[in-house]
């Protein structure tokens, strides 16, 4: 929940091109607010409400800039596929909450703007996450090599790609989340640049396994996880419970960055163990400490980003809403049920033309 990474895509037939791309900070008066929508409070409609408006501006900034960017006119654009931010997921519920203001956003930019991704996958039974496979498979699917697409973003997910075999994808556990919420309580930045912090720490096995027994780590695929189930108040509960909370907090970053690396190494290992190549994406991808952790737990499988296979670590999510939103124009389904669990193929997305 750091900021709005944005693409603007150019698609003919199965080929895809990148014209322009753009990465816009969070304010912090926002982040607070959407991160305080993750738990109940007071008058959650209205700030729900205030917070997609601003949400809807700040995304029509990232618009214009690409438009500057690429020298294009709001004419020249199909549609906006834009994922919105997530604050509540519990599709055992029957329900996800991505803010954004759909309208607000078509009228802003003069673009179709195509939002709500998730809710048709779990309308028809799905978890409605992760989404992107699809686009994994396009994109990245090799006829001779099983690979796997790892996004780390707050949360971290497993795309399995495998030669004539569906694909597979689901949530792994906390990616960046709980890291970026712990250095920002103690040193108030919004992440731990390139995993620095963390390396002056030292694991601490006792808090790790507490963190590992989480039941979401036993539960099959398909899964999807969001700050529902990780968040800091569960941590702090741990911490309290193991008799940890007094550890410098240094050490408690390297534990946090050890559950993040062993829940991605664990899913693979577990439930997609033929995996020859591990290509990474997202945010994480930046913490090297993490990269490296990684590297080392999944030897000797092949880990590189997936700017080595065509797509910039950074783009590959907002490319792949680009897709999805191509998807939803064209009329064709955008989830795949042997990822979600959904009872079939969806055309996903509401439509709100400009």
């Amino acid at each position: 929940m750091d900021g709005v990474d944005g693409v603007l895509a150019y698609f003919t037939g199965s080929r895809v091109e990148v014209l322009a791309s753009t990465h816009i900070v969070m304010p912090e008066d926002l982040r607070t607010a959407c991160l305080a929508l993750n738990q109940p409070g007071q008058d959650e409609l209205h700030h729900a409400a205030i917070a997609s408006i601003k949400l809807s501006h700040w995304y029509a900034e990232a618009v214009k800039q690409l438009l500057d960017q690429a020298q294009f006119a709001s004419k020249d654009i199909a549609a906006i596929g834009c994922h919105g931010q997530t604050v509540r997921h519990q599709p055992r519920a029957g329900y996800t909450l991505q803010l954004v203001n759909g309208a607000l956003l078509a009228e802003l930019t003069g673009i179709t703007s195509i939002v709500d991704f998730r809710s048709r996958d779990i309308a028809a039974g799905g978890q409605g996450a992760p989404l992107v496979p699809a686009f994994h498979q396009a994109v990245f699917g090799s006829p001779h090599h099983a690979r796997g697409i790892v996004n780390i973003g707050g949360f971290s997910n497993l795309s399995a790609l495998r030669p004539d075999c569906a694909p597979i994808g689901f949530d792994c556990g906390p990616g960046n989340a709980l890291l970026n919420a712990w250095i920002f309580r103690h040193q108030g930045l919004q992440f731990d640049s390139g995993g620095a912090w963390a390396s002056t720490g030292t694991l601490n096995m006792p808090l790790f396994n507490a963190l590992m027994g989480h039941p979401f780590f036993k539960q099959p695929p398909p899964r999807s996880t969001g700050r529902e189930d990780f968040h800091l108040n569960w941590l702090d509960a741990i911490l309290i419970e193991t008799h940890t909370y007094s550890l410098p907090p240094e050490d408690i970053q390297r534990t946090l960055l050890e559950l993040t690396a062993r829940t991605i190494t664990d899913a693979i290992l577990q439930f997609t163990p033929e995996l020859e190549e591990v290509y990474l994406c997202g945010g994480g991808t930046f913490n090297l400490a993490l990269v490296k952790r990684l590297k080392s737990l999944l030897s000797p499988r092949h880990v590189k980003a997936t700017g080595q296979i065509g797509v910039p670590e950074d783009q590959v999510e907002a490319l792949a809403f680009a897709w999805l939103a191509q998807r939803t124009v064209m009329g064709e389904a955008g989830n795949l049920s042997s990822v979600t669990g959904a009872r079939g193929a969806r055309i996903l997305g509401a439509i709100y033309p400009a």
